[in-house]
């Protein structure tokens, strides 16, 4: 019996992960497998930061697989406020993963990391070669130093006792299930929540930069598959990019007008082009994964943007929208 504990399993990525695992024909490429039982765990259940919590949680469960995605996560804006919660959360949180992982002895370990580990000043496009070659961009360094940190340790456990644990780049994700807290939300969840409150109040679109920032977007449903076949197939310590090609960037604007399509919005639409941008653009080769996993389709972008909208507006009330 395989048992596969999935931390941050009420997270964005952790739902499209049991949706993927609930409807895709179970023995299929993505599908459940006989002698498979996957355990979705979120914060209320434990405090990954605490070492008991954490140890307590893998005695109970007693993983075989992790595919870790607990982490703190927001937005260009909070990670710039909170740098040293960035930091400090997330180095506690992956390493009582880590060491519990490694003290139950569990056969393999998945953990997500994200672009924005990756060097400020770098040659494009972004390989799996390239994220220790300097410097982070300042805006997120907190975060990025603490993800960064977990591709150490997995080189290290490799090297000191064999351990079977590796890492996973998304670029950015989205879907149902998402945080569309203005507050700390990622761009697209942001966007579409302000694009609805917009048209809910009669009030301008207003969306923060310039719309010039190009990003790769992946739907979560995708990524979803993609750790499966991980867990499933990839076995090497290095970190694995997992993207849609360089050639599927799309710029913020581009992605407020899809909002705005899909959101059926009418009114007043502009830029506040005295707020921030961030990163112009940081693409990332998906080429390593598309030469392992051969054939694979990914969601065209309008399509992952029209159902995460749908799903958004139908499911509001209980979303993950913040405060009033």
């Amino acid at each position: 019996m395989s048992v596969i504990l999935v931390t941050g399993g009420t997270g964005l990525v952790g739902k499209a992960i049991e949706y993927v695992i609930e409807t895709e024909l179970e023995g299929s490429r993505f599908g459940k497998r006989p002698g498979e039982k996957w355990v979705f765990i979120g914060s209320s259940e434990a405090d990954l930061r605490n070492q008991e919590q954490a140890k307590k949680l893998f005695e109970k469960y007693k993983p075989t697989h992790v595919i870790h995605l607990a982490a703190l996560v927001g937005g260009l804006f909070i990670n710039m406020k909170r740098k040293l919660d960035f930091l400090r959360d997330n180095i506690l949180i992956n390493d009582n993963v880590l060491h519990n992982a490694h003290e139950l002895g569990c056969k393999k370990v998945i953990s997500c990391l994200s672009t924005c580990v990756y060097p400020d000043k770098v040659e494009y496009p972004l390989d799996e070669t390239k994220i220790h070659l300097g410097l982070p961009h300042d805006s997120n360094f907190g975060y990025a130093h603490a993800k960064r940190l977990v591709d150490v340790q997995n080189h290290a456990y490799k090297d000191q006792f064999g351990d079977n644990f590796t890492s996973a780049i998304p670029t950015n994700v989205f879907g149902p299930h998402d945080n569309f807290d203005l507050e700390s939300a990622h761009v697209l969840p942001a966007l579409m929540h302000k694009c609805y409150l917009a048209k809910k109040n009669g009030t301008p679109f207003v969306v923060w930069g310039s719309g010039k920032p190009l990003r790769q977007f992946i739907y979560s449903r995708d990524l979803a598959k993609l750790f499966i076949w991980m867990l499933r197939e990839y076995d090497d310590v290095e970190p694995l990019i997992l993207s849609v090609g360089e050639d599927e960037e799309v710029s913020i604007k581009q992605a407020a007008d899809a909002v705005v399509g899909a959101m059926g919005f009418t009114g007043e639409y502009r830029f506040d082009t005295t707020k921030a941008d961030g990163q112009f653009r940081k693409p990332a080769s998906n080429k390593k994964l598309l030469s392992l996993i051969g054939d694979f389709q990914f969601t065209p972008f309008d399509k992952a943007l029209e159902e995460t909208v749908q799903w958004f507006q139908q499911n509001y009330e209980n979303a993950r929208i913040g405060k009033p």
